[in-house]
């Protein structure tokens, strides 16, 4: 089982995006899989065409009013990809938990009951470096940081880079940055694999899949559907499912028995 975080300060970098997308492409490979939306956007769960109406929320397990994990997990259409759902009302968690004792693992402890269920955690962090994104870093192995292939892409991931330092140095030892995934690429533009170039060369983890720019990733979520579920043949769903692949092959995907990309047989915008 290995347990990542999703994370970039940055906003608009395809950090939920990739954790629906990524999380359907490997429960597609046959994995379980649970995704944690810790963002009080909630864009996970609304990209899922989820609505957590009466059930239990990552608000409930943090602050400990959730009776037990397992009734804040919801399944998904996706076989195999399981949710714990986020709502607005998780912007006051910050506040509510800012004098709790261990705060920083409130996440850690609300998962440990039922994390050994799942084969990959998926964690969508909020765009910042506050307390849920910490929670989240104190939970996981290892973090998977999305960079939008645009102009200032390392802008601020020094201070994600320092954070991740010092959460390994006070509160998670054993804390890595695991992968490091380029978005929205767009092939026309000179600049894009400029970018593709300059973060390689600084972030040796880099996937060598890179997620394109696409119409279709971008209107999936709007109507609650997987890239799978809507474009099954679409270039960002191929590039999901090789990217899930990849990850497999990584130092912590690797815990797992290694499985092959299912992806289709060609590939659209």
């Amino acid at each position: 089982m290995a347990i990542w975080a999703i994370a970039n300060q940055k906003g608009g970098v395809g950090k939920s995006t990739t954790g629906i997308n990524l999380g359907a492409a490997l429960a597609r490979l046959g994995l379980r899989v649970l995704l944690v939306d810790s963002d009080p956007q909630s864009n996970a769960t609304s990209g899922l065409g989820i609505r957590p109406d009466g059930t239990p929320t990552i608000y409930d397990l943090l602050l400990a009013a959730a009776p037990q994990p397992d009734a804040a997990i919801l399944p998904t259409r996706q076989r195999g990809l399981h949710l714990i759902a986020a709502t607005p009302a998780l912007a006051g968690a910050e506040v509510e938990l800012a004098g709790a004792a261990a705060r920083e693992h409130r996440l850690q402890r609300a998962l440990a009951g039922t994390a050994a269920r799942f084969d990959q955690i998926l964690i969508d962090c909020p765009p910042s470096l506050g307390l849920l994104t910490v929670n989240a870093l104190c939970t996981a192995d290892a973090v998977l940081v999305p960079v939008q292939c645009e102009y200032l892409a390392l802008e601020g991931l020094g201070h994600l880079i320092t954070t991740i330092d010092l959460v390994r140095r006070n509160l998670n030892p054993h804390l890595t940055v695991g992968a490091v995934l380029l978005t929205m690429f767009d092939g026309r533009t000179n600049l894009a694999q400029q970018v593709v170039d300059e973060v390689r060369q600084h972030f040796p983890e880099t996937l060598q899949t890179v997620i394109p720019r696409s119409i279709r990733l971008g209107e999936a979520p709007s109507h609650g559907r997987t890239i799978f579920e809507y474009a099954p043949q679409s270039a960002g769903a191929v590039a999901y499912a090789q990217a899930a692949a990849e990850l497999q092959a990584t130092a912590f995907g690797a815990r797992q028995p290694p499985v092959q990309a299912a992806v289709g047989a060609g590939a659209s915008a």
